[in-house]
Formats: C-alpha cells, structure tokens, sequence
C-alpha cells in the first residue's frame, strides 16, 4: 500500500481524504511529527498548495524518509465579492473563525448577487521534486442563513445545485461525490 503524506492535520479535510484515498496508507503532519507553521502566503491556491507540499517534502529529506506529498488549498469565491474570500477563507473575519467569517460573508452578501463556487488545488510532490496539480470545482450559491450542520466552514451557507441542500445539510458521502475536494481527488487518482 503506498504511503502519502497529507501536508494537514484538519481532522475533516483528512476524513474526507481518507474516505476516497481508501487504498492509500495516509499520514497526517502529526504522524511525521511535523508541528511548524507552515506561512501561506501565495497569491493563488495553486501557490499556496505549493508552499505547504515543498515545506514538509524538505521536512521528510531531512530525516531522510521518501514519501510522495499531497498538499491542497482550497476556498470559497463569490462572484459579486470579486472572488472572495478565495485564499482568505479560512481567515476571512479574521484568525481560522469559522463562524465569524460566515457572518461576514452573510453581511456582506446583502443585497448582491450569491451565486459562488468552492475550489481545490492540489498537489501531489514526489521525492524527486517533480509535481503534478490537480483542480476541482462545485457550483452554487450562498444561502440567506445557516442551515445545517455548522461544524465545518462555509459548508452551512453553501447550497450546492447539484445536491439541492446545503454542504450542512448532505451527508458526507453526498457530499464526497459532488465536493470540490473530490473532484480534485478523483482527477489525481486518474493521473497518479
């Protein structure tokens, strides 16, 4: 079973992985005991996926382990926010508030058009430096209020067109079939 390195320790991003890596050995930051902070300061996903893969594929070389590396960095984009949050969703009202960054979101969003998508970019960084990147994309629209499940980012406020529901609402495995995160996913698995 081949090992990968997830450049993340969010417990429900790494759920969602393992859920549709199920033939891979995954193993978290905290498995390979990296605790940096990793400082995302790239100007698109793609960048930012970049930086997190580099940063602990150097981590691995210098304890000597060979490990292919799978970062990503995703967000939410509004068309009538000009794109945001977009890289700044995860701090959009401020330090990784989720429930902040809604309300934000939600005030912000009065009065303009909702339509918005969720994005992914991954990376996957082998030993040998070569890289492969790897998008997907769901459509939607910000809902007027939360409905759902709130435990997990913008998820309560993201009715998806093709469940019909909110990300709160679906299941996990509705929402791993439609999600921007599997999309990307999926398209790695068929290009590994």
């Amino acid at each position: 079973m081949k090992t990968i390195v997830v450049a993340s320790n969010n417990k429900h991003k790494i759920k969602e992985i393992k859920e549709i890596l199920a033939d891979y050995n995954i193993l978290t930051l905290s498995d390979i005991d990296f605790y940096d902070e990793i400082v995302e300061n790239g100007k698109t996903f793609e960048e930012n996926a970049l930086i997190k893969a580099k940063t602990v594929h150097n981590y691995l070389k210098e304890k000597n382990l060979e490990y292919i590396v799978m970062a990503e960095d995703s967000g939410l984009c509004v068309d009538s926010l000009d794109g945001a949050p977009g890289v700044y969703s995860a701090r959009y009202a401020g330090d990784h508030n989720d429930q902040a960054n809604r309300d934000k979101l939600l005030k912000e969003l009065v009065g303009k058009d909702k339509k918005a998508y969720f994005i992914c970019n991954i990376i996957l960084y082998y030993p040998n430096c070569e890289y492969k990147s790897f998008v997907g994309k769901t459509e939607g629209k910000i809902t007027e209020e939360e409905i759902g499940n709130k435990d997990f980012g913008y998820d309560c406020v993201f009715y998806s067109n093709e469940l019909n529901k909110t990300f709160g609402e679906a299941k996990q495995e509705e929402k791993n079939m439609v999600s921007h995160r599997a999309r990307a996913l999926q398209e790695m698995l068929k290009n590994m």
